[in-house]
């Protein structure tokens, strides 16, 4: 892994833009913008790299993952027009794949993430979640519950029903997970570790551990 990779130029370029969010700004800042979008393809070029090693990625690049900055601004009342986070979706077929991947998102204070999972499900693939856990929730919680897991992720996390989801008993004994319209874990990220030159080593072990909750979510589908 590259471990001479530099990310202060991302967060340097990203707490400015959060000040001045605007299209004037932006033009005039270009360079730097060029300067920080280049070392965060590296970050994600890196992380390709690595996880191409054990998993099958198809040739996958970092244009193909990382998402633009420009918002949409269609349906949207906050009319800004760029996000103030830099972020990419590592799967084959990049950002647009039906493939679950890794989430890698990076924003001044203190809010950088990298995550994973059914993040936005539809409902064949909820259904499908639902049916898993009930019958049979064994294998997902071995998976959940690892110490190292746990350290790293905490819990699962996502929106939960207020009650049990049609279909199922109120008092099922997993009714915890199956009230979830989400299935999603992730770990923060400070803004200390992301221009530390251990940052690509955390990534590595965070997706390393993440790697069973995907697939068993991916086999799923």
């Amino acid at each position: 892994m590259n471990t001479q990779l530099d990310l202060r130029p991302v967060m340097r370029f990203l707490r400015a833009l959060k000040g001045n969010n605007n299209r004037d700004w932006f033009e005039s800042h270009r360079a730097e913008y060029r300067v920080a979008r280049s070392q965060f393809e590296g970050y994600i070029a890196t992380l390709i790299r690595d996880l191409a090693r054990t998993e099958s990625l198809r040739g996958v690049t970092p244009k193909d993952c990382i998402f633009r900055l420009n918002r949409d601004l269609r349906f949207s009342k906050d009319k800004t027009p760029y996000k103030p986070y830099m972020s990419a979706y590592i799967a084959p077929g990049g950002r647009k794949s039906r493939r679950l991947g890794y989430y890698v998102h990076i924003e001044p204070g203190n809010h950088s993430i990298l995550g994973g999972g059914l993040h936005e499900p539809e409902a064949k693939e909820l259904a499908a979640w639902r049916s898993s856990i009930s019958h049979d929730s064994r294998t997902f919680k071995e998976i959940t519950s690892s110490k190292e897991f746990r350290e790293l992720f905490g819990e699962v996390r996502g929106e939960r029903l207020k009650t049990a989801p049609k279909g199922y008993p109120k008092d099922h004994p997993d009714l915890d997970l199956l009230r979830l319209k989400r299935v999603t874990v992730w770990r923060a990220i400070s803004d200390q570790a992301i221009t530390s030159p251990q940052l690509l080593w955390m990534t590595h072990d965070t997706f390393k551990a993440m790697k069973p909750f995907l697939r068993y979510l991916d086999n799923l589908r």
